[in-house]
């Protein structure tokens, strides 16, 4: 490590990826400053996972409440009410935490922070302000943001970002995508009493999940309410005072209080100076980096929502972890992208791991599927009309697992289980080995004995 230099790693970027490869490097015995011109902890903590998810708990205890009755507690709904600024200053509180936990993790690694926006000025130098900083290794972790699409009025329309500080909740909500922060948006609304409709362009959303829970997902949100809005887009937005007008591809013209846009996501590497340095960019403008996340350039490299791969925190944690032991460790180290988990909480929740029916039959796999589905056994005393789907794809030949899938309470933290066996490589004969735990909606997964196709 070369004294001539301030650092030995500048990481650009203090979101999950960025701080997890700033604290591991310092660890190893590198100097490292990390550049952040934001928030500690990027999007995740800030206006992504961390909040969203607390909205959704917020938005479930209305059902709760609901179903109190069946279980013997007098609780009069009419003498209910929701302050949505409460819950909001809650959340500010606990992502303010948060923020300061991330900078003594950092400070106790003995990693300097630099708050300020960054450019490159050559391959070893970092320029923040006036002041410039060289380091013989930079990372760019970035991450991504919102993006919306160019449709007249687009001034009118909020992205995630900005639904997390809304001042105040709207009577009617358009939600404008088909992913997993739509989804999500949609239920959260609809839950703490918006009347939500979601508008995709497409078929069917969540494009890439399994088809059954697709299909199974879109009849529970219609359940909750949602009013869901297939081969719909927006082509217009006008604001008139109190309320928006959103011209429809349809022709037709809707009044609500709020328009969000969830159409996606573009890397952030605005004003970084990369191509000037010849750091590739992709058609879909991510940095292109080889298995190892390096660029073009041999002292840049880059992690995370960035370079295209997966947009999960988890994802990018691991990136860290095997960049970090590349640049100052043993040099090993490589990233698995297979049989990610993943869960999308809309509600019910999902979660997914391994392979689709779909992507399994077009890899060629001679496929059992079993499929259950059955009302929780939380709501056969209060009523609810919610069901649960719980399914798995076999590999025919080999009896391997290739993926299980759920729609369902608590399905998030179900699958992560069931990752851990489909990544041993479990076979269904040794699922049906093993004991379930009674009474659980898990249990499920290992009593499935009659393939349905």
């Amino acid at each position: 490590m070369s004294d001539s230099l301030d650092y030995d790693l500048i990481v650009i970027g203090a979101g999950s990826g960025g701080v997890r490869l700033a604290r591991m490097s310092a660890q190893r015995g590198a100097r490292v400053a990390v550049v952040e011109s934001r928030y500690l902890g990027g999007t995740c903590v800030n206006v992504g996972c961390v909040p969203k998810k607390l909205f959704v708990y917020g938005a479930h205890v209305h059902d709760e409440l609901e179903d109190a009755a069946g279980y013997g507690w007098n609780v009069p709904l009419g003498d209910v009410s929701f302050d949505w600024s409460t819950l909001v200053a809650n959340k500010n509180a606990e992502i303010e935490r948060l923020n300061g936990i991330y900078g003594r993790l950092l400070e106790n690694a003995g990693v300097t922070i630099i708050q300020g926006t960054a450019t490159l000025q050559d391959a070893n130098t970092v320029q923040v302000g006036y002041t410039s900083y060289t380091a013989k290794h930079i990372t760019v972790a970035t991450g991504s943001w919102p993006v919306v699409p160019d449709v007249p009025g687009k001034e009118h329309i909020l992205t995630s970002n900005e639904m997390f500080y809304l001042p105040q909740l709207p009577k009617h909500a358009v939600v404008w995508g088909g992913g997993y922060i739509a989804v999500e948006f949609a239920g959260i609304l609809a839950g703490l009493g918006v009347e939500t409709t979601l508008l995709y362009r497409g078929e069917l959303f969540l494009r890439g999940f399994d088809d059954d829970i697709r299909h199974f997902t879109e009849q529970e949100m219609r359940k909750k309410g949602v009013n869901l809005r297939f081969g719909t887009t927006i082509e217009a937005v006008e604001s008139n005072d109190t309320h928006y007008q959103v011209k429809l591809s349809t022709g037709e013209t809707l009044d609500t209080g709020l328009v969000m846009a969830a159409t996606g996501r573009r890397a952030l590497v605005d004003g970084l100076g990369l191509t000037d340095l010849g750091v590739e960019l992709s058609a879909s403008g991510h940095i292109v980096v080889d298995d190892t996340f390096q660029t073009a350039v041999p002292s840049i490299t880059a992690l995370g929502d960035v370079i295209g791969t997966p947009q999960l925190t988890p994802v990018a944690l691991a990136q860290a972890m095997v960049l970090s032991r590349r640049l100052f460790g043993d040099g090993q180290g490589e990233m698995d992208y297979t049989a990610i988990p993943t869960a999308v909480f809309c509600q019910p929740n999902i979660g997914t791991v391994g392979l689709t029916e779909f992507e399994a039959r077009d890899k060629g796999h001679k496929l059992r599927i079993y499929r259950s589905e059955f009302r929780p056994m939380k709501y056969t005393l209060s009523g609810r009309d919610e069901r649960c789907l719980m399914k798995l794809v076999v590999d025919d030949d080999s009896d391997k697992v290739l993926g299980a899938h759920m729609v369902g309470p608590d399905a998030g933290e179900i699958i992560q289980g069931l990752a851990v066996a489909i990544k041993a490589g479990a076979t269904k004969a040794e699922f049906d080995s093993t004991m379930g735990i009674h009474p659980t909606s898990a249990e499920e997964f290992v009593t499935m004995r009659e393939p349905v196709a």
